[in-house]
This record gives structure tokens, sequence and C-alpha cells, in this order.
């Protein structure tokens, strides 16, 4: 028996992830519908996309969150992409979870700054997170596959970024032209510059330990430039399993969207031997947590929990668009950050308001330390 279509709702279409959504979309047209879209300021292109999808939108540079909240309310959607960069992304999840939505989740600031109180609103409103993040998913999909209880250690794996082989002196001098050249993933300049310094692994640390419930020390990083195993897992009896894949997000994109199914689709197979000579070569390494003090930081911040993931995230947002602005040097972000962190940022965190609180003040002493 042919399932119903879902009906796709999803939140910053001209970003990558939107984008990706879309192309899934209209190759799955018998599975899913996009029944409504948002951007932030690209109102030529959000209006060309509804117009191809028959769909309402709203232009959120505009119309806010209320433009968000009408758009849920008047579409019904069945399942709704968040693919909104950066914290702007946090409110529109909070919406979806309270409307007994599914969230298929690319923001990772939404766990990162609120992953508790998201947490309990999907158990409140009996909906699903469904993590996007390539490495989030696999190891969502690795957790069902082996059992929770299994499970003693999550791996996630770091392409390295650009400069995976510079020496501590190279990077000194490192412009933003040479942050942007990213080996494997074509992405916004923001999360390419996180991907340069490993911030956004340590933002993904602190999301796997909200997401999963596994201690700060129950996580590994590892640093496996080929990007084609997503995440690991090592059960109690000392084995690792892999999920592998080409680096392409519309993998973990449709593996939300299918949830709980696994099905064909019109993406081709992965297989290892399919290069042009035949092999591939899979190679994994420590990550340099000196060169790259961000991972360091984002596992503090892991550990000591309360509003620190939220002092973390804010401190590198302003940071890194300092660094992009010009204002600063590539190895000032991490010491913005550890400036801040260096704050008490132990108070706990009930509700909404006080994550917006700490994040006020978390970016009001980064600006104050640039």
């Amino acid at each position: 028996m042919q399932r119903a279509r879902k009906k796709v709702l999803v939140l910053g279409a001209t970003g990558s992830i939107g984008t990706s959504t879309l192309d899934i979309i209209r190759n799955q047209r018998d599975r899913f519908s996009c029944c409504g879209l948002t951007a932030h300021r690209n109102r030529d292109e959000l209006e060309r996309l509804a117009a191809e999808c028959g769909a309402p939108c709203s232009l959120t540079a505009e119309e806010g969150t209320d433009g968000i909240r009408n758009l849920i309310e008047r579409t019904k959607p069945d399942i709704v992409v968040n693919g909104i960069a950066g914290s702007a992304g946090l409110i529109p999840s909070q919406l979806v979870l309270e409307a007994g939505i599914d969230l298929a989740l690319a923001n990772k600031e939404t766990i990162v700054m609120a992953g508790p109180l998201m947490s309990a609103l999907a158990e409140k409103h009996q909906c699903k997170i469904l993590p996007v993040d390539s490495e989030h998913s696999a190891i969502f999909s690795l957790l069902r596959q082996c059992g929770r209880e299994n499970v003693e250690k999550l791996i996630i794996t770091a392409s390295g970024g650009p400069f995976r082989t510079w020496t501590s002196d190279q990077l000194k001098g490192a412009t933003i032209a040479d942050a942007l050249r990213h080996p494997t993933w074509h992405m916004g300049k923001k999360i390419t510059v996180d991907s340069a310094t490993m911030g956004n692994k340590g933002l993904e640390v602190i999301e796997a330990r909200r997401l999963f419930g596994f201690p700060a020390d129950d996580i590994q990083v590892v640093v496996h430039p080929q990007s084609i195993v997503h995440s690991l897992v090592r059960t109690a009896d000392g084995i690792v399993y892999a999920q592998c894949s080409e680096p392409d997000m519309k993998h973990p994109i449709m593996q939300a969207l299918d949830y709980p199914h696994t099905s064909a689709n019109f993406m081709r197979p992965f297989d290892l031997t399919d290069t042009a000579d035949g092999t591939r070569t899979l190679t994994f390494e420590q990550p340099r947590y000196d060169d790259f003090p961000l991972l360091r930081l984002a596992f503090d911040a892991a550990r000591n929990d309360n509003a620190y993931p939220i002092a973390f995230n804010a401190a590198n947002e302003i940071a890194a668009w300092a660094f992009i602005d010009g204002h600063i040097g590539f190895m000032d972000i991490a010491r913005v950050v550890e400036r801040v962190m260096h704050y008490d940022w132990s108070g706990a965190i009930r509700d909404m308001p006080d994550v917006l609180a700490a994040d006020t003040e978390a970016r009001a002493q980064a600006r104050a330390v640039l």
C-alpha cells in the first residue's frame, strides 16, 4: 500500500539545506510535496521557488517570527525542515515543536543553545527531533541499528577543513580567502569558517551531548579527510560500527524526511570501489587541539553544561563574523571565545528567556573583548 505524500515546510529555502531539500522533493514527487517556504532576504529567489512549488512563502526579514508561525498554521505540514543558519533558527524550531510537528533539524544552534528545552517540548507535544547534520544523522541511525543500551562511545568525524595540514606558524597568517577553501563541502561563509577553526565540530560535540544524552567524555572526535564515514559508535564489546555515504547533504535530509522508513530513492547507492581507479583510501587522525583550541573549549562547554554551550556559541558567532569582516585574525577567533568562557556561565537554564538572556550577555562580552 502506497504511503500518503508527506507535506514538507522548508525554512531557509534558499540556503544549502533548503535547496537540497527542494531537490529531493522534485525527484520524489510521489512521496513528498512542498507546502510552504521561507527565506531571510532573497525575495526574488523565494518567490521563484514558491511559484515552482505552488506553495505560499514568507520573507522572514520582513515578517519575522509571525511569518513562520502563520505559515505553520496555514500549511499544516507533516514535517518541517529547519535550514536557517545561526541562532536565528532557534525560535522557529520552538514554534514547530509547540505545534506538535516533527522537526528535521539542520540548525545546530537550536540544540546547542536550548537542547533540554527543545527535547521537553518534543516530548510534551509528541513529536520528534530528527537530526539533519550528517554526523548526527549517522549517530541517530547507528543508535537505532545497534541499540542505544549497547553503545558506550560516540565517534564524530571531522574533515579537518582547509587547514588540516597547515603548521602552527602558517595558521597565524591564514586569510578569509584561505578559510573559505573547504576541500569537501560547499557551505555558507560562517559555517565554512567554523569548519576551518573546528568550531563547527565543537558545536557538534555539544549537540551530540544534548541530543543523545552521552557524557562529553564518551564522545570522541577523529579527523577523516575523505568525509565518507560520517560518524561511528563503539559498543560495549569494543567493536566500532560506521555509517558511510558520499558527502552529500541530501542523504541525511532524505533520512529525516523518510523516517521511520528506509526506502529506495533517487540517490545513487554508495559503492566503496566507485572511483576512477576502483579504490578508496580512508584515513583517520587525532585532532590537533593546540592548533584548533575551539574544539577543546567546546568539550569544556559540553562538560560544564548550563549556560556554557550558549556562551560558546554566541562568542564564536561574534568572533567568526569579526574575522569574516576583516576585523581580527584567524587565531583571534579562539582567543575571543576563550576570554568569554572564563566568565561564570553556571546559572541554570530554566526557560527560553534564560537562554536569550545568556546569549545576549555572551555576545556583549564578546564584543567587549573585540
